[in-house]
């Protein structure tokens, strides 16, 4: 039995595009439901400076599930600590930011929404409110007392998952375990089914290092850790192709063939990704016990309260809830 699907979003940082690019998504008709947790008085001052008209609906947890009229938003409200000025970060505000995520997280877990999409935010400004804050990734495994999850980011064509996320290069190599890595496999592979409808997924695996190694001469890292992990995981019957020289595996012989790329670190397979869908991709956390997709850009604060704003991200990481919401409600009413 299907249970309606409604969104949660949060825009992220307050003095950012965060709110600009959720007032422009509210001017277009919407058939599904979405809350906004936000303070609403940000979001009618800046639409108010933008020129556009807004409507806030009060979010109530006991109503029905309604489609999106055009120029309004359900917000379910929380309240900044101090005035947002557009272009202009404030550490006191950092409280605000990190409860909206956290009221989205306890929404998801408690089933009261199917998923989480989440605006930018900037990492600099928590880490000088005295917050350890890498990004929006680690702070919700935290939150959902996950041990591991991996960052993908998606377009049109092309799904590229990562083994290691915002490390140095320098310390790639010896975070590429024997055992992490086959859970950021199995992670990968049970998304693939359960959130986006590929019963038997083909993974392409990157080497680390240049031409996967060649063999050894050029690092061993693909013959002590790689190589074995893909085979134990092959075995099991999974569908894994690698590893592959990152230099030749992004050309249409290979990805067209291909449900998602693990990339070994960051740098290796997002400038690929970004130059083919920047401003369409979305970046999706997996192995949460919820559904969090995410814009692919950050906060612009040049732009904030501009209307110089790109909605295709936003666009793209709501539907992709949508989608592996769906995806997921349907696999498990059949397992």
């Amino acid at each position: 039995m299907s249970t309606p699907i409604q969104i949660a979003l949060t825009p992220g940082e307050p003095a950012g595009i965060g709110p600009d690019i959720v007032i422009e998504f509210a001017q277009q008709y919407r058939e599904y439901d979405l809350v906004v947790i936000a303070d609403p008085d940000v979001l009618l001052s800046r639409a108010k400076q933008r020129g556009q008209s807004l409507q806030i609906i009060p979010y109530n947890s006991a109503c029905s599930v309604e489609s999106g009229k055009v120029g309004t938003l359900k917000v379910l409200p929380l309240s900044t600590t101090t005035p947002v000025i557009p272009g202009q970060l404030n550490p006191n505000n950092v409280a605000y930011i990190l409860n909206c995520l956290q009221r989205g997280v306890i929404g998801c877990l408690n089933k009261e929404f199917s998923a989480l999409v989440t605006g930018p935010i900037h990492k600099e400004v928590i880490n000088q409110a005295g917050i350890a804050f890498t990004g929006h990734t680690e702070f919700l495994a935290q939150a959902c007392n996950t041990s591991q999850v991996v960052m993908m980011l998606a377009t049109s064509g092309l799904r590229v998952a990562l083994a290691t996320t915002h490390l140095p290069l320098s310390q790639v190599s010896q975070a590429i375990t024997y055992e992490g890595l086959i859970n950021t496999i199995e992670i990968l592979h049970d998304s693939l089914q359960q959130d986006f409808g590929i019963s038997h997924p083909k993974i392409l695996i990157c080497g680390l290092n240049p031409h996967a190694g060649e063999g050894g001469y050029l690092g061993d890292e693909e013959i002590k850790t790689i190589i074995p992990v893909l085979e134990k995981l092959q075995a099991r019957g999974m569908n894994l192709i690698g590893p592959l020289p990152a230099d030749t595996l992004f050309v249409p012989k290979y990805l067209e063939q291909a449900d998602a790329v693990l990339a070994m670190y960051h740098d290796q397979g997002l400038p690929v990704l970004k130059h083919l869908g920047f401003g369409q991709a979305v970046n999706i956390t997996l192995g949460l016990p919820i559904i969090r997709t995410s814009v692919d850009h950050g906060t612009a604060l040049e732009l904030a309260g501009t209307g110089k704003v790109n909605i295709g991200s936003l666009d793209t990481a709501i539907k992709t809830a949508l989608y592996m919401a769906k995806n997921r409600q349907q696999y498990r009413n059949i397992h």
